[in-house]
């Protein structure tokens, strides 16, 4: 399965940090019940392979397991060894690109400038992560998306429900989501139903293009 297709289509990418190993197994399971189907679990969370292999093992069939915070080739080579089925950066690093793309492995790396973006996409990457979103802001990211209109943004951080349609209408091909999707209370009490209603909610968020 071509995972970048998967993420165009789907527009929703969900990400975990700093988790631990039981708390991910409460978490991978609302996300995929709720209908997410690509996960990422950044590499400087504790025990992050070992997450990557649980959910690999798990929800198989249901959603595919990526790695992210990939600094380094090395980093990347051991994430894809533990299991991870794509890889996500916070930065352009271009050998970890090379890497991804002589290996077919999908790999969505992190951007904030045009000059990043247009080097990411000329690399191989066919999916830019726009990173911090947070920080920069809908304004910013409508701004780029006129003159960089073929190159798909991955936009993170910062997206709610109430504002993630915003983040489509400015131009967003997909939106990673990180503690949105993962309530605290539902995390501490194993509550996977409320993960998954909440997650659902964003499913369908995601399914209605504003117009």
């Amino acid at each position: 399965m071509n995972l970048t297709e998967v993420l165009l289509e789907s527009r929703l990418v969900a990400i975990v940090r700093g988790i631990s190993r039981e708390a991910a197994i409460t978490a991978g399971k609302g996300m995929t019940d709720g209908g997410i189907r690509l996960m990422e679990v950044t590499l400087n969370t504790p025990g992050a392979h070992e997450i990557i292999g649980d959910w690999r093992t798990r929800h198989e069939g249901q959603a595919y397991v990526g790695a992210g915070t990939v600094l380094n080739v090395q980093m990347a080579k051991d994430a894809v060894a533990a299991g991870a089925q794509f890889l996500v950066s916070p930065n352009v690093d271009l050998s970890v690109i090379e890497y991804a793309v002589e290996h077919g492995v999908e790999i969505w790396p992190g951007a904030m400038t045009p000059t990043e973006i247009v080097a990411a996409h000329e690399a191989g990457a066919r999916v830019v992560k726009l990173f911090p979103m947070a920080s920069l802001g809908l304004p910013y990211l409508r701004e780029i998306k006129a003159p960089l209109n073929h190159i798909p943004l991955l936009a993170t951080g910062g997206a709610n429900l109430d504002n993630i349609s915003d983040y489509f209408a400015a131009g967003a091909a997909a939106v990673g989501l990180g503690s949105a999707l993962l309530p605290r209370e539902a995390l501490a009490a194993g509550n996977h139903e409320q993960i998954a209603a909440c997650t659902h909610a964003f499913v369908e968020a995601a399914r209605v293009k504003k117009l």
